[in-house]
């Protein structure tokens, strides 16, 4: 099934930088290690026209929505445009795109949100990929961590990719939508356009254009 950073993401709707820095990569995991170095690199050339620097390493656009009652750590910047609703808890190494939305009770950590990624109520999304127009339902979560503590590894049709990481969530394609509380497991992989049922539990690789229902029942959408 298709993985590659190609494969799931428009590389058009993200930082030049951020998209060059993906390139240098097969697959999107790869790249989960160097996000924090990723976002300064970025923030030291964005224009101070256009976006505030309110503490180290953190540049938020001037067009962004930021309400009150929130915590925003660095390293992070916030693209135009984009809401971060009461509550929010980005702890850091979050690179967050353009008209997005990080909603209520959210909580990021060392992701990467394409634009118009919405996460808009009680997620938690860590150690992730998430695409353009990708969506996140409410209560839907990313967990990062395996039970075992042992290192990930990405299960595709029979195959075993090994991580070398701990910590990874969910690469998540462009277009995808995922239903209200619903856990993407260690190491899932959702191609492009595809849909999660709402309270799935969701493990391996899900090809693109896909329905998920549940595990071992995904159908195509053609």
């Amino acid at each position: 099934m298709k993985l590659t950073i190609n494969d799931l993401y428009d590389l058009t709707h993200t930082y030049t930088l951020a998209a060059d820095y993906l390139k240098g990569f097969t697959y999107p995991w790869e790249a989960l290690a160097g996000i924090s170095e990723l976002i300064i690199k970025i923030g030291e050339t964005l224009s101070l026209d256009e976006y505030d620097h309110p503490s180290d390493d953190v540049w938020i656009s001037k067009t962004a929505k930021i309400y009150p009652n929130n915590y925003i750590a660095g390293p992070c910047i916030i693209g135009h445009k984009t809401e971060v609703r009461p509550g929010a808890f980005v702890r850091g190494s979050a690179l967050v795109g353009e008209n997005c939305v990080v909603g209520n009770s959210t909580e990021l950590k060392n992701v990467i949100l394409f634009d118009n990624v919405q996460v808009p109520h009680y997620n938690y999304v860590g150690d992730s990929i998430l695409g353009y127009k990708a969506h996140m339902g409410a209560g839907s979560i990313t967990s990062n961590v395996k039970s075992d503590k042992l290192l990930v590894v990405i299960k595709n049709e029979g195959e075993l990719i090994e991580t070398n990481r701990k910590k990874v969530g969910a690469m998540i394609g462009d277009n995808v939508e995922v239903g209200c509380n619903s856990v993407l497991n260690p190491g899932t992989v959702i191609g492009r356009n595809s849909n999660v049922y709402p309270v799935s539990c969701v493990r391996g690789v899900i090809p693109e254009n896909s329905i998920f229902k549940k595990q071992n029942e995904i159908v195509s959408k053609f």
